[in-house]
């Protein structure tokens, strides 16, 4: 056994595509020797802007021989299958044996050593990376069949327990002699093997492992901010991304001026996340502080106060972009701007984004007028609607499309509009995905539903809806927002019948596979075919849902699904008038005769506890008919009143849903 190390340095590789490099390294790498037949087990692979490193423990040294039979034509088969066969199998045909008039072949593979097999799948492995973009470099770059990386490859390190494996790549030729800190450190470093790789870089200021370096980017963050009495806006994404921008992480905190702070907070940590990759911090009453966090490549002689000065140059002059953005935004009011809308399509076949905004209008003005959003204002729900895409003009929006709506919510505020129009103009894209948070103000509501189903309504349409993992316009999670302000704010407003409803159907069943709801029951409820309230639908399939886990509820559903399969194959004619019923049969009867109007009664007036409860009681009759009864009885009459029975009783159950749906 012997472990191996492999690193690929090269200029800067972007650090958006670094943990895809590392997955796609392990993968090639085990691809590779999987299918030379070497076994291999724990693999780790590191990542750093200037290299990806891998490294194998407990490698075989060889790979086993192998003997493979495989069964070829018959003897007496046409010429054509055997030539078939023996290019398969790269064989003559007097290598092939002969077996009860069948042709057979025997491929025998010899073992190769461990550092044969890694040198031809080193360079297969660089040779096909799936970078998402790769560049050719230098004078060979004319060539189509000159190698393509990230950024120029300059060098390999391939060692099998210290010895080198010889490969060559593009002209770049392994060995075990690697760069340190770019800046930090001079001249070459040898490696001996996996053991001193980590540490030998380490002292030479680069930390390999991307986790380590995450955590100080992390740690360090959350220290500078403490020791300046603020504490720091969490940010995973802009710490892996720091990790992924240097070798030698080092946090710094260093202040703005506090004038920029008339700029929505917002703002600031956008153009300092998104341009300067900055964290930024709150003070402990949770305002915005005029305190930024950058994170250096190098330890440096001032303690950083250089580095701190040159960032907080950069940042003044993004920020003075925003300022800019801000003030001049505010002098053309909202209105104004939404007249520009009329020049910006929305699509081809639903014209402007004018035009989806006086649908907007209309569809919120009517939600809240009609009382479907109870409290909202109807003059205000139109107001907000008809500015709720006014921003997308500002020059704010423009530079920050992330920040669309939001920023309208600030002009419509800082303009002296109502509070719930600028909250409904802030919120109307919400919810925008699961974790999202769901507005409750009325207004906001209005328009926030109207949005969306003025988009549904229009693409279906128009007959753009999503095929498979296709959603262009993201109709799906306009679908899911619906569905979540509905539900989480109760409202009752029957969804679109058709296409529509059964598309928010499939989306509701996702919804709530996630909440632990079982989309059998789901669809037990849809398929009674009157159901378009969502708030009643969910309501009754969790009614639904909290039955079919009881004693009772398993045993009715035993016994719809046995008469469901009698009924299946069975026809009746008539009862004559002068039938007398078995005990068990009337039982079931008067049982069908007082639970029905209790079940109907109890949906009526949405009581789905109660609609469970009354079919409870079918449970034991439906028990006591299938012990007693035989219900193809030779006498058809008998037949007859079974059979006619067992149909009434699957009627009382579809009262409440198609049991025929229910898994179990």
């Amino acid at each position: 056994m012997a472990d191996f190390l492999l690193e690929l340095r090269s200029e800067e590789i972007p650090a958006r595509m670094q943990a895809g490099a590392r997955a796609d390294l392990e993968r090639q790498f085990r691809k590779e020797l999987e299918a030379a037949g070497l076994k291999v087990g724990s693999v780790s692979v590191w990542s750093t802007p200037r290299r990806l490193a891998l490294i194998a423990r407990d490698l075989p040294l060889a790979t086993e021989a192998t003997r493979e039979e495989l069964k070829g034509p018959r003897t007496s088969a046409p010429p054509q299958a055997l030539e078939g066969f023996l290019r398969k199998t790269g064989l003559s045909a007097d290598r092939l044996t002969e077996r009860d008039g069948v042709w057979f072949a025997v491929l025998e593979k010899p073992g190769r050593q461990t550092d044969d097999v890694l040198a031809d799948a080193i360079p297969a492995i660089i040779r096909t990376f799936p970078w998402p973009k790769s560049q050719r470099w230098g004078a060979v770059s004319l060539s189509s069949e000159s190698l393509r990386w990230v950024r120029p490859l300059s060098g390999i390190v391939a060692l099998l327990g210290g010895d080198v494996v010889p490969c060559e790549v593009g002209g770049v030729v392994s060995g075990r002699d690697t760069m340190g800190h770019r800046f930090m450190h001079d001249g070459v470093i040898t490696i001996d093997g996996v053991d001193d790789y980590a540490a030998k870089l380490h002292a030479a200021h680069v930390i390999v492992d991307h986790a380590t370096r995450e955590a100080i980017v992390r740690k360090g963050a959350q220290a500078a901010a403490a020791a300046a009495d603020l504490v720091l806006v969490e940010d995973e994404g802009l710490v892996i991304e720091n990790a992924g921008l240097t070798e030698w992480p080092v946090p710094l905190l260093g202040r703005f001026d506090d004038a920029f702070l008339t700029v929505p907070p917002e703002v600031i940590q956008l153009t300092a996340r998104v341009n300067q990759k900055y964290f930024i911090c709150r003070d402990r009453a949770g305002m915005l502080a005029n305190a930024f966090i950058c994170t250096a490549n190098i330890a440096a002689h001032d303690g950083g106060q250089a580095i701190i000065a040159g960032n907080r140059k950069v940042l003044a002059a993004r920020l003075s972009d925003a300022r800019f953005f801000w003030e001049q935004d505010q002098k053309t009011p909202l209105a104004e701007q939404a007249g520009k809308l009329a020049r910006i399509t929305f699509h081809e076949k639903l014209g402007s984004l004018a035009d989806k905004v006086a649908r907007v209008a209309d569809l919120a003005e009517w939600l809240a007028g009609e009382g479907i959003v109870p409290g909202a204002d109807a003059a205000q729900a139109r107001q907000a609607a008809e500015l709720c895409k006014a921003d997308l003009v500002t020059e704010m929006v423009r530079e920050f499309p992330e920040l669309q709506g939001l920023m309208g919510g600030y002009y419509a505020r800082a303009e002296g509009l109502p509070d719930a129009v600028a909250d409904a103009i802030r919120d109307h894209y919400k919810p925008v995905g699961q974790g999202d948070d769901v507005p409750t103000a009325p207004v906001s509501v209005a328009v926030a539903l109207a949005d969306k189903l003025d988009t549904l309504r229009g693409f279906f349409a128009i007959d753009e809806k999503p095929t498979g993992s296709k959603d262009p316009f993201a109709l799906r999670r306009a679908a899911l927002g619906v569905i979540r302000l509905i539900t989480d704010n109760g409202l009752r407003l029957p969804v679109a019948e058709g296409e529509l409803l059964a598309f928010f159907a499939d989306r509701l069943k996702v919804q709530q596979r996630e909440a632990g709801v079982r989309h059998d029951l789901v669809d037990a409820v849809l398929a009674l075919g009157n159901e378009n309230d969502l708030v009643r639908l969910l309501a009754r399939v969790h009614a639904l849902q909290t039955f079919v886990g009881t004693e009772d509820g398993r045993n009715l559903l035993a016994g719809y699904k046995r008469a469901a399969n009698i009924l299946k194959k069975e026809t009746w004619a008539p009862l004559p008038q002068t039938y007398t019923p078995d005990p068990a049969e009337a039982a079931l009867m008067a049982a069908i005769a007082e639970a029905g109007p209790q079940v109907g009664t109890a949906l009526e007036n949405e009581s789905f506890t109660a609609a469970m409860a009354a079919l409870a009681a079918l449970r034991a009759p439906i028990d006591a008919f299938f012990e007693s009864v035989t219900v193809n009885d030779a006498d058809a009459n008998k037949r007859a009143n079974r059979l006619d029975l067992l149909d009434h009783f699957r009627a009382a159950v579809h009262k409440v849903a198609d049991f025929s749906r229910i898994e179990g």
